[in-house]
C-alpha cells in the first residue's frame, strides 16, 4: 500500500508530467501572435540591468548534477497551463547540484506561469521516483489538486524589465 506522501508524489509528478511532451506549432488567432514551443538557450545576459522582460529564475534545492534541469514557460491561462504543446520558451541545462539561475525572457509584458523539472538521469521522461518538480510561485501541492495546481497559485506579472523569483525543487525521495 502507497503512503499519503508517495501517493502525493506521484500525483504531483502526473501534473508536471505534461510538460515533457514534444512541442507542437499550434495555430492561434492573429491577433494573438503566440509563438508555441521556442528551445531557447540559458543567457544571462538577457537578465542584466536594462534587459526584458525577462525573469531571472533562482532555483533551489537540486538534489544532484545528474541529468538536466528544464524550465518553460507558459502563458497564464487555464487553457494553456502544463498543456501539451502549450509552452513558450523551453529552457535545458545540465544539472548542478544546490542552486542553478535561469534567464528566461518572455514574449511581452504579461502574465505567466513557470514550470521545471529536474530529470536526473537525463531520460527526457518523468521518473516518479527520482525526479523533481517545481513551478513559479511555490505552490502547496496536496492530494486534492492532484500535482497540477491551478493557474492561479503559480501567475505573475512580468512588466518591461527583468523579474526576480525564487522557486524550490521538490522530490518524492
Amino acid at each position: 500500500m502507497m503512503s499519503f506522501a508517495a501517493r502525493l508524489g506521484a500525483c504531483t509528478f502526473a501534473g508536471l508530467a505534461t510538460f515533457t511532451l514534444t512541442p507542437l506549432a499550434l495555430a492561434t488567432p492573429a491577433s494573438a501572435e503566440v509563438e508555441y514551443g521556442k528551445k531557447i538557450s540559458n543567457n544571462l545576459r538577457s537578465c542584466a540591468p536594462g534587459n526584458g522582460p525577462a525573469v531571472r529564475v533562482t532555483i533551489q534545492g537540486i538534489k544532484s548534477s545528474s541529468g538536466k534541469i528544464r524550465l518553460q514557460s507558459y502563458q497564464a491561462t487555464k487553457s494553456d497551463w502544463l498543456e501539451k504543446g502549450r509552452w513558450l520558451n523551453r529552457i535545458e541545462v545540465p544539472a548542478k547540484k544546490g542552486t542553478m539561475t535561469i534567464c528566461m525572457p518572455v514574449p511581452k509584458e504579461g502574465n505567466y506561469a513557470f514550470a521545471a523539472r529536474h530529470d536526473v538521469n537525463g531520460n527526457s521522461k518523468t521518473d516518479i521516483r527520482t525526479d523533481g518538480g517545481a513551478m513559479s510561485n511555490n505552490p502547496s501541492i496536496n492530494i486534492f489538486n492532484l500535482g497540477k495546481p491551478s493557474v492561479d497559485k503559480t501567475r505573475f506579472s512580468v512588466g518591461s524589465g527583468v523579474s526576480r523569483m525564487t522557486i524550490n525543487m521538490l522530490y518524492l525521495g
